[in-house]
């Protein structure tokens, strides 16, 4: 013991994380102390005996987790659940355990500083992952505002933050020569017709599991709507997709969709699994496809007053759809 006090104790060697570690007896129960040299190890120990011991901090406050992880948690589970489409949910819960959860931990919320959250986002944007940092970003700004709510922190830490929102890498249409490339290239294969879907009805890679025919259309689940309301889009079966019938099954999971992105890129380098809608919208367009026949096909909104006047008959959308020969 070189500190000669009752219920005090420093460690004679540093811990293995090159810390030195000591202890004062408070009240039966062991409150340590940890400093990266033995004598500021000694005097933030004599400070605490001359001055009284730091008081603890609350685990809880209302029943309400004050650590980040934890309250991570119960705010998305508890409120922002009701707000988003099931895919952004799960989305939001993958970044979270990929980047959030291993470096905050269950440190206390209103401990985090600025630093902290710089030091993330510095580390994601010179990593070369602007995307994910903006995401990120965007997560840790609900959160904080949350936790402010909640009474957990009286300051959002990132208002001082540098954050440049990076600009959004928009892919390309395949030209027709790369179109008809890829299609010889991924003939007989297993995901031959889940590509053939994709190109030929501009569907988002998560709508393709709820495809299925309806007459002379494909259907498919807008998946783009934030209203509790299921709602469907209707896209015309083009003579260039009728080879490919009957639709395929097709497994929605994040990691299929994942394993179909990877493969595209052995059969179309430079380009990304969204650039198949691309190019189906990029076809609608130069064969003269009416905008709002397009914008049906897509799932785009045609705003407040568009959608509630807008009712497009099935001849119409059929009529359009015929134009697409190329």
């Amino acid at each position: 013991m070189l500190l000669k006090i009752k219920g005090v104790c420093v460690g004679k060697k540093p811990r293995p994380d090159g810390r030195w570690q000591g202890y004062i007896i408070d009240k039966g129960e062991r409150r340590c102390f940890f400093a990266p040299s033995q004598p500021e190890l000694i005097q933030k120990i004599e400070y605490c005996v001359k001055h009284g011991l730091p008081k603890k901090e609350k685990k809880e406050k209302s029943g309400i987790p004050n650590t980040f992880s934890a309250f991570f948690v119960y705010f998305w589970e508890t409120f922002r659940k009701k707000k988003l489409a099931k895919d952004t949910y799960r989305s939001d819960f993958s970044r979270f355990n990929t980047h959030l959860k291993p470096y905050f931990g269950n440190k206390i919320i209103k401990k985090i500083t600025p630093a902290d959250c710089q030091n993330l986002l510095n580390r994601l944007d010179n990593a070369g992952k602007g995307k994910t940092c903006d995401e990120i970003y965007s997560l840790l700004s609900i959160t904080f505002k949350g936790a402010i709510a909640h009474g957990l922190m009286d300051k959002n830490p990132l208002a001082i933050v540098y954050h440049t929102k990076h600009e959004n890498e928009h892919g390309s249409a395949l030209t027709r020569e790369e179109e008809t490339a890829f299609l010889e290239a991924i003939k007989g294969t297993k995901n031959e017709k889940i590509y053939a879907l994709a190109l030929f009805t501009g569907l988002r890679p998560n709508e393709l599991k709820t495809a299925k025919i309806d007459g002379d259309f494909v259907v498919a689940v807008n998946s783009k709507r934030k209203t509790k309301k299921v709602e469907y889009k209707k896209i015309p079966i083009i003579d260039k997709l009728r080879p490919y019938l009957p639709l395929p099954t097709v497994d929605g999971s994040e990691s299929f969709l994942d394993a179909l992105r990877s493969e595209l890129k052995t059969y179309l380098s430079g380009h990304i699994l969204y650039d198949l809608r691309t190019t189906f919208y990029s076809r609608c367009k130069e064969c003269g496809v009416s905008e709002y026949a397009i914008s049906e096909f897509m799932g785009h909104s045609l705003g407040a007053l568009g959608n509630a006047y807008t009712d497009l008959s099935d001849e119409f959308l059929l009529k359009e759809g015929r134009k697409i020969v190329y």
